[in-house]
């Protein structure tokens, strides 16, 4: 955690663990929501990207129209990052100020795809990696839970995150989305 964007947007300090574990423990510590923030920043740019868009996928029944293609926006991206057509898509999405759960993700994906978002949305004059927009998407689809839900939504956006981070340390991300 000797990124000084996470220290912006955790409060748990770093320890010798395995992220993994480190994780895992603060899944289980006083604040939950931080193993959400720890997998945004561990997981690769467009794997985080993808993770948020399938933890938002899963809440879809709380977002209106906008954020619902907003969300296929980013589904295309993800699938074809390099296609001309998803790129512009997801530039002219991220352009604007993210105001939804869906809004900060398209912006992840902008900030990670090209950096043009980042000069329309810097905050306090200082550009965040993609990482901080996915984390404000989820955590912000997440506060749209109803709380007797929402700690085992939070465990399974987790699960889902280090499954992802699993896979990419094996080396086998091109193939899982």
């Amino acid at each position: 955690m000797g990124c000084p964007a996470i220290a912006r947007d955790m409060r748990t300090f770093p320890t010798d663990q395995h992220s993994i574990a480190f994780c895992r423990d603060l899944l289980a510590g006083h604040v939950p929501e931080e193993a959400i923030t720890f997998c945004a920043y561990l997981l690769p740019e467009r794997a985080a990207v993808w993770w948020a868009h399938e933890c938002l996928s899963h809440l879809s029944d709380l977002f209106d129209e906008t954020d619902l293609q907003l969300l296929a926006l980013v589904r295309d991206w993800v699938g074809e990052p390099d296609s001309p057509r998803h790129r512009a898509a997801v530039s002219a999405a991220a352009a604007t100020p993210p105001t939804t759960p869906a809004g900060w993700i398209a912006l992840a994906a902008g900030w990670r795809d090209n950096g043009s978002a980042v000069t329309a949305t810097m905050v306090s004059g200082l550009p965040f990696p993609a990482a901080h927009a996915v984390n404000a998407g989820i955590l912000a689809g997440l506060a749209r839970v109803a709380l007797t839900d929402r700690f085992s939504v939070l465990s399974a956006f987790v699960e889902m995150g280090i499954q992802m981070a699993e896979i990419e340390a094996l080396g086998q991300s091109a193939d899982a989305y």
